[in-house]
């Protein structure tokens, strides 16, 4: 059971590390255009990633289904320019229609950004033991992480346009802009044509897997069964 709060906590800190910030991206433009009064929009939302990344987190983790690190990190930030570019297109905010594309954004692409997850967890786990534990606590601790986004961005966007009333549309188009251009700049920089590049990311994603098991090794002594792969 020690193995569960090795995991929970790494998987917070996976998704809500300033320092590779492209999951908290997605996550924020993906509820950008709701407030706290749409919560069952905002959980419907949550639950549909949830499910996208769940399910290739455990087949790439299984080693059953992945993609070249090269692709998925280059994909991750595409996914954030599309649906940031969805929103530019929010004028009704009464969100009237049952299904509504930004579902289906955050399914299919909570699809890749599970491969994304994936590298830090097969890094941190040996490859005879059983995963099911670690890959439950896992989950779960990226869960915790992606919902404390979601009350950040809420809250962020409740202070903007009902506290300094700025024109909500021009709020959305703003912030998704800003988050578009930067996800265009990682999305250049991790082309998988640019192999120099490539290669300076890979490095730099095994030195911090590295260190965060290091981190998790000395936290948990006993732990001594988890080897990186």
């Amino acid at each position: 059971m020690n193995d569960f709060w090795i995991f929970f906590p790494t998987g917070i800190e996976h998704i809500t590390d300033l320092n590779g910030i492209d999951h908290i991206l997605f996550v924020a433009v993906l509820c950008l255009r709701y407030t706290y009064k749409d919560w069952r929009k905002i959980l419907v939302l949550v639950t549909a990633f949830t499910i996208g990344h769940s399910v290739t987190l455990a087949l790439s983790t299984l080693e059953i289904f992945s993609l070249p690190s090269r692709w998925t990190e280059f994909l991750i930030p595409v996914t954030i320019i599309v649906t940031a570019v969805s929103n530019f297109f929010v004028n009704d905010f009464s969100f009237r229609r049952k299904f509504p594309a930004i579902y289906f954004y955050a399914l299919f692409f909570g699809f890749i950004h599970g491969m994304g997850f994936s590298t830090l967890l097969k890094s941190m786990l040996g490859k005879d033991q059983s995963i099911w534990l670690q890959l439950l606590a896992f989950n779960l601790g990226l869960e915790a992480g992606q919902l404390l986004i979601v009350l950040v961005i809420l809250f962020i966007s409740f202070i903007f346009v009902h506290l300094f009333s700025i024109n909500r549309k021009y709020y959305i188009l703003f912030v998704s802009v800003v988050i578009a251009v930067l996800a265009l700049q990682m999305a250049i920089e991790r082309s998988p044509l640019n192999k120099e590049n490539n290669d300076e990311k890979t490095a730099l994603i095994n030195r911090r897997n590295d260190d965060v098991f290091l981190c998790r090794r000395t936290e948990h002594p006993k732990q001594s069964g988890l080897q990186p792969r």
